[in-house]
């Protein structure tokens, strides 16, 4: 063992509170961060001698791919510091566990019990196979984030094997309780569980992710043993070194229904009061043979510490603008069973996307099951309203986002584009889709449509 500083590269081109929490484990673990980002981050090939820059003797990999609209760009990167470097979550292993399916077959594969689930190429086979599923089932995209591209649909209905240009499969529904809907992430770095919550679907919804709001209770000192050993388990034949892995108990045992590679901080610190990022900090120090004490790990571990770390590099200033967006601008807005063309207005007022009911139900964005409250107008407190998630195409650029749905046949857009999907954006308010360009070359009077 060294007791030589070792410098732990933190890959990951985000501003993530994880990032930053692992940066800040390794330097008070006694080690150095370096956070391997864009501002500084570059590989050599020289004579035959390949460095990497910041020099690095180990990295963790923290690259969201299921952020992005070209996953395998990141996963080249990734590829390309690991053949030099050693890393924890090496990007094959994270390609199979971004893509559930990919995921569920291979946890069957090993014999760790999963819901039945069907993916199809062709629409006919996906919609033959559906019957089997029974009248409700789970339609995902293969690769989603924070609960979107998740729904429950009425299987009596035909669903599409794509939703935008993200391959879609058909998963049965494990539910012991209609009343209370809940899971039970388990937080695994290594061959250890650094801590577990139950996570519990928010009003309305069936979905549990702490991202839209689902409450978390602690679940490390009581979960049972074969929940516990299940997620161990699958964490290793995943191949990965730290990963949420997400089971649901069913009435025959317990089913894994996803193993999240970059799974978040905020919901387990917040249940259990332990933070993973020293974990992760330490199992990168000791794959390299640097030393670590284990209890300044459960020291470190008490505080979530997400605060600027000091191995940021300054960043540098933006010289890419921003793409242009009309005022009222014609979108590709796509749900299970469908997609149109459609007008949406832009909204820089609105927090959230909308949507009119009844193109909602044509696209099969639904069904409609939880509720937000949304603010309009004068309305103090705001209203109620269902919210469904959807997928809208911009020119070549697709966004998934949980949309509020209100009856709009009394307006002339039946798609209003909010801050979820308008940050991307810099709005040009003469610019209309639906005028020609005559008109759009005028004084660019805006008629204010009320909401």
């Amino acid at each position: 063992m060294s007791s030589d500083p070792v410098r732990v590269g933190v890959l990951s081109l985000h501003n993530s509170k994880e990032t930053k929490a692992i940066c800040n484990a390794v330097e008070d673990l006694g080690h150095e961060p370096v956070w391997l980002r864009e501002e500084n981050a570059a590989v050599s090939v020289e004579d035959g001698d390949v460095s990497v820059e910041p020099a690095v003797d180990v990295i963790a990999n923290r690259l969201l791919l299921s952020n992005t609209d070209q996953p395998a760009e990141l996963l080249g990167l990734a590829a390309t510091f690991e053949r030099i470097r050693p890393m924890l979550n090496e990007p094959n292993a994270v390609l199979a566990s971004i893509h559930k399916f990919a995921t569920a077959a291979t946890l069957a594969d090993w014999n760790i019990r999963v819901p039945d689930a069907l993916l199809a190429l062709s629409n006919d086979r996906l919609n033959e196979g559906r019957e089997r599923f029974g009248d409700v089932g789970v339609y995902k995209t293969a690769i989603g984030t924070h609960g979107g591209g998740t729904w429950k649909v009425d299987l009596t209905e035909r669903v599409n094997p794509k939703v935008g240009n993200r391959q879609a499969f058909l998963q049965k529904l494990i539910d012991r309780d209609d009343e209370k809907h809940r899971d039970l992430r388990v937080y695994v770095v290594g061959d250890e569980i650094v801590g577990s919550m139950y996570r519990y679907a928010p009003e309305g919804d069936w979905r549990t992710n702490v991202a839209l709001g689902g409450a978390v209770e602690d679940a490390t000192d009581d979960m049972p043993d074969e929940a516990a050993d299940t997620a161990l388990y699958a964490a290793e034949v995943m191949g990965l070194d730290y990963a949420g892995v997400d089971l649901v108990e069913g009435y025959d045992g317990w089913y894994v229904l996803e193993v999240n590679p970059t799974a978040g901080f905020k919901g387990l610190f917040e249940a259990t009061g332990t933070s993973p990022a020293p974990y992760i900090a330490k199992h990168a120090i000791e794959t390299v043979g640097g030393e670590v004490d284990d209890e300044a790990v459960e020291r470190v571990a008490a505080t979530l510490d997400d605060s600027r770390p000091s191995c940021a590099p300054a960043p540098k200033p933006s010289t890419t603008e921003q793409p242009d967006i009309g005022y009222i601008e014609e979108v590709v807005v796509t749900g299970t069973s469908g997609s149109t063309q459609a007008l949406a207005k832009s909204d820089t007022g609105a927090t959230r996307t909308s949507i009119d009911t009844q193109l909602a139900a044509e696209i099969g964005a639904g069904p409609i099951k939880s509720m937000t409250r949304v603010k309009s107008g004068s309305v103090k407190g705001g209203k109620a309203r269902p919210v469904v998630d959807l997928v809208i195409g911009i020119g070549g650029n697709q966004h998934t986002v949980t949309a509020s749905v209100e009856d709009r046949g009394h307006m002339e857009y039946p798609l209003l584009l909010g801050r979820d999907i308008l940050t991307d954006y810099r709005v040009d308010v003469r610019r209309r889709a639906d005028t020609d360009e005559a008109e759009r070359g005028e004084a660019g009077e805006i008629l204010e449509e009320e909401e």
